[in-house]
């Protein structure tokens, strides 16, 4: 593994960390050990985290990309959920295009960024 793959694992664990202590702060209770859930269509789902208030599960995805997250990957992860039964997910990133984020607003989708949650654990 080079040194610039060594960093790349070490800055997204680092973002990893970073959203369990922010969903631990707002009353989450975080999992992160059994992500992979079979949907109906059959097919194995795979989530960052999975999060719990009450009732409610959450999937969320984290993606510690340079550049925009578009409205693909927003699909893939409504649809991942939506095959999984989970309510609502959450993806976490850095920036957004503009389709994915009137996508997000319309499905429900929660979009959080890495600003966003410094900002709330301070």
């Amino acid at each position: 593994m080079s040194s610039e793959e060594k960093a790349q694992v070490k800055a997204t664990s680092g973002l990893v960390e970073l959203a369990i202590r922010y969903f631990k702060k707002e009353g989450y209770k975080v999992e992160r050990e059994a992500t992979d859930l079979e949907g109906f269509s059959g097919i194995s789902r795979k989530f960052d985290l999975i999060v719990q208030k009450g009732r409610v599960a959450q999937g969320v995805f984290i993606r510690d990309w340079k550049r925009t997250i578009g409205i693909n990957v927003i699909i893939s992860l409504d649809k991942a959920s939506e095959d999984v039964s989970l309510s609502n997910p959450i993806l976490i990133g850095e920036k957004f295009s503009d389709h994915a984020r009137s996508y997000a607003n319309r499905r429900k989708i929660m979009l959080l960024t890495k600003r966003q949650m410094i900002l709330s654990l301070r």
